[in-house]
């Protein structure tokens, strides 16, 4: 890998009349994220100018937000994508809870800190000034990063929790939605993972199905997220493709997010989880979805 030799390329493909779209995204998506930052520095030092500033101006439409969004730094995406969410036209609540659910605390920590150096205000402060009520109260909870992550069950505990949520929705008239908040939240994974076992045990029926019966809007897809997350998060992503794309029209938004975020961590298990799922190929549905260079850079991202 030569940063120099891309960062040339680049530019050639962008200088004159036209510009050379399949070298744009032959060169990136060859590269991984660390490489691209290197790119991205060295074109300025050799060339004299902002690479992501010429790529703007050369390139637009979908296309031209997949090329931005891998050409930043991972958690910087992020950021960008979580203010976008809350300060665009609108609330995107969907982007806020799949990033937030998603992540782990090491990654929401940089997140919060870059939100803050970059916007000058807390990501805390906008949620709470851009979401209500008990959606609030779970996308603050997510946005602090402290879910124990060890992987200890404790099984007394275990039981209790499932006999709580037990109590708290399917049991009573109306819904303790603060009890599902703080046990799906805060408890680590392994143990979550047991407790739904249990949960199904006493309730006969899934956590989802009860999450769905009890909660609606923002909430239930949010603590539907969280569950999904625990359990499989390539099959959430998946899934998230999947509605992205399917009926009519395309969630773009969406779609983007997942293709450029998860590209590196774990395209592979989701295009393997899809395919389960939905038995069709992740490549063949982008393919009758996009189209031209939006399609090309999205199908190199799902590789295979």
């Amino acid at each position: 890998f030569s940063a120099e030799q891309e960062a040339q390329a680049l530019r050639k493909a962008m200088k004159g009349f036209g510009t050379d779209e399949d070298a744009i995204i032959d060169t990136l998506t060859k590269l991984n994220v660390s490489q691209r930052q290197q790119v991205l520095i060295t074109y300025k030092s050799t060339i004299g100018r902002d690479l992501i500033d010429d790529l703007k101006s050369e390139l637009s439409g979908n296309f031209e937000r997949v090329i931005v969004g891998l050409m930043t730094p991972t958690i910087m995406y992020d950021v960008h994508e979580l203010r976008r969410a809350l300060k665009g036209a609108g609330t995107d609540e969907g982007c806020l809870i799949e990033i937030l659910a998603s992540r782990t605390n090491t990654e929401i920590r940089h997140i919060n800190e870059n939100y803050k150096l970059q916007y000058g205000s807390t990501l805390e402060d906008d949620i709470v000034s851009d979401t209500s009520s008990m959606f609030r109260r779970v996308l603050v909870s997510l946005a602090t990063g402290n879910r124990d992550e060890g992987t200890f069950v404790d099984e007394a505990l275990a039981q209790q929790d499932a006999q709580c949520l037990y109590e708290a929705g399917e049991k009573k008239w109306g819904t303790d939605e603060v009890q599902f908040m703080s046990i799906l939240c805060t408890r680590n994974r392994c143990h979550l993972l047991r407790v739904f076992d249990v949960y199904r045990g006493i309730a006969n029926k899934d956590i989802t199905e009860s999450i769905k019966s009890e909660m609606s809007g923002d909430l239930e897809d949010a603590l539907l997220a969280v569950v999904k997350c625990l359990r499989n998060k390539p099959a959430y992503f998946a899934e998230r493709l999947y509605k992205s794309m399917k009926g009519l029209g395309t969630d773009d938004s969406t779609l983007i997010r997942v293709m450029v975020s998860r590209s590196e961590v774990d395209m592979l298990y989701i295009r393997r989880e899809f395919r389960a799922m939905y038995g069709k190929s992740l490549h063949s549905f982008i393919k009758g979805d996009c189209s031209g260079d939006y399609r090309k850079v999205l199908l190199r991202l799902c590789g295979g």
